[in-house]
């Protein structure tokens, strides 16, 4: 199985929020995140959590030390995107973290935000907060 990880569950990883240890017990397994995920957790933990930059560069550094292949966003996704966001219903955002996913050949994609169970183009949406959720 491969995963992929929405910017969610990284930025519980790095909270005090209750959800934390599930959030580390899941990226754990490893996986693959996309430029996209990099990028909204950096604006979530200076704008939301209001974090110093140190302390921000630190914690990407940290990601991409755990996620070396970082999915760089390109025109081929974008594409993905806007046909999964029109002939899926999903906004234009959670199309892009589902496009880079199947473009990275996933199986499973780690969210808090989208409909845990829905399969999309050989990807299952799965959200580690529910029930027995790894």
């Amino acid at each position: 199985m491969s995963a992929f990880f929405d910017s969610n569950i990284l930025i519980y990883a790095y909270s005090t929020d209750t959800k934390r240890q599930r959030a580390l017990n899941t990226i754990a397994g490893g996986g693959v995140i996309s430029a996209q995920v990099l990028s909204e957790f950096t604006n979530v933990l200076r704008k939301k959590q209001k974090q110093d930059w140190p302390m921000i560069e630190a914690a990407v550094q940290s990601l991409r030390f755990r996620f070396p292949d970082i999915l760089p966003l390109t025109s081929h996704t974008h594409a993905a995107a806007l046909a999964l966001a029109s002939g899926h219903t999903l906004a234009f955002y959670d199309a892009l973290i589902v496009a880079a996913a199947v473009e990275a050949g996933c199986d499973t994609l780690y969210s808090e935000d989208l409909q845990h169970g829905r399969s999309i183009g050989g990807l299952t949406i799965v959200n580690p907060f529910l029930g027995s959720a790894p």
